[in-house]
């Protein structure tokens, strides 16, 4: 079996391309995407891994700012990983990731992610580390406080260099779950 990586922009994707990335996720979180969850994958650029019955896994790096001690960083954050749930457990996830670290690393301050319990386990062996400070977002009101984002919250430092994984992440708004 033959496994081809693509990665490109939003922009580059055509509407079966998109539909494809739809039909993969709504599969990997059995129903449970919403229309915002999709929105939030796009932008940025897409990992995409396929073989001859078409797409097998996927996931995205959109930009976000966040602020940490004072700082706006340019955040790579990862967006839409997905797995066909008959390609589970091949190490499929694994090479989507490698893409977007590769991505992160070289275009961005830092990598983020939100992840579910049964991802965390992929993004914890890869080397994300768990957030352990206070999360929240610069909303239309003003400041959010998140703290139900505070358990699933993951980092990969890139350029910005050492980052003080205790301190206050405040991301930007968007609409939808905000991480």
């Amino acid at each position: 079996m033959t496994i081809r990586m693509r990665t490109a922009h939003t922009a580059d994707l055509t509407p079966a391309d998109l539909r494809a990335v739809r039909v993969l996720l709504d599969a990997a979180f059995a129903g449970d995407l919403t229309d915002q969850d999709f929105e939030h994958g796009l932008g940025g650029v897409h990992a995409l891994l396929a073989d001859e019955d078409g797409l097998v896994a996927h996931g995205s790096v959109v930009m976000r700012r966040v602020r940490h001690r004072g700082r706006w960083l340019r955040v790579g954050y990862v967006e839409g990983v997905g797995v066909r749930p008959d390609a589970r457990r091949r190490g499929y996830g694994g090479q989507v990731m490698a893409e977007l670290e590769r991505i992160v690393d070289h275009a961005y301050d830092v990598g983020l992610l939100g992840a579910s319990d049964d991802g965390a386990r992929l993004y914890t062996a890869r080397g994300w580390r768990l957030w352990g400070g206070r999360i929240s977002a610069l909303g239309p009101d003003g400041i959010v406080h998140l703290p139900e984002e505070e358990d699933s919250t993951y980092v990969r430092a890139a350029l910005a260099g050492p980052l003080d994984l205790d301190a206050e992440l405040l991301f930007d708004w968007r609409d939808g779950d905000v991480l």
